[in-house]
């Protein structure tokens, strides 16, 4: 058992049979009344989000979930295959548990960490950061800088971020995936 002083982004919850984590959370003291705790929870399984709110120093079942490293392998149209790599078995995920914000940044091969409930991976999270080439963007032009201005750029994923006006088909680029950010060029 833990309380809300314990709570911090990522601590996951167990309430009503499901597992919550904390993406959000502020202790309130308003000047009348008990404080309290504001949180933002995300399912682990569905990716919906709640807004819930705890009386400061409530108790609350707290989950510890391992991580294990996994790599993703294939898709067959409906699951995706990830073979873990402590024991390689292959785990099948539903699209809708890895979540549409993740989904666009998937690659073959790509290393992620399996969220283990039990023995059992329930949940995949991809890196933070990602590298992925640049499938089709418009032509840049002579004299286009880095400060100039910004246009959409199409991954070999699929997802589209903006990025600066010299960047080129087939450059290599990292990527914040949870911002759907361009942060660098890696190779050109």
């Amino acid at each position: 058992m833990a309380t809300t002083a314990d709570f911090r982004n990522g601590m996951v919850l167990e309430i009503d049979g499901g597992l919550w984590t904390i993406t959000y959370f502020q202790h309130v003291k308003p000047g009348k009344g008990g404080a309290f705790v504001r949180t933002k929870l995300k399912n682990v399984l569905t990716g919906a989000v709640v807004d819930k709110t705890y009386r400061a120093g409530e108790k609350v079942t707290d989950v510890r979930l391992e991580r294990r490293p996994v790599t993703y392998s294939y898709s067959d149209g409906h699951l995706y295959h990830f073979m873990d790599k402590n024991t390689y078995e292959m785990i099948p995920i539903s699209g809708d548990v890895i979540g549409e914000d993740q989904l666009k940044y998937l690659k073959e091969n790509m290393e992620c960490e399996g969220l283990v409930n039990q023995g059992n991976v329930i949940s995949v999270e991809l890196p933070f950061f990602v590298e992925l080439a640049v499938a089709q963007t418009e032509p840049g032009l002579k004299g286009d800088t880095a400060q100039g201005g910004n246009k959409s750029a199409t991954l070999e994923t699929g997802a589209i971020v903006q990025v600066p006006l010299f960047i080129e088909e087939g450059d290599v680029l990292k990527v914040d995936r949870r911002e759907d950010k361009y942060l660098t060029r890696i190779t050109k």
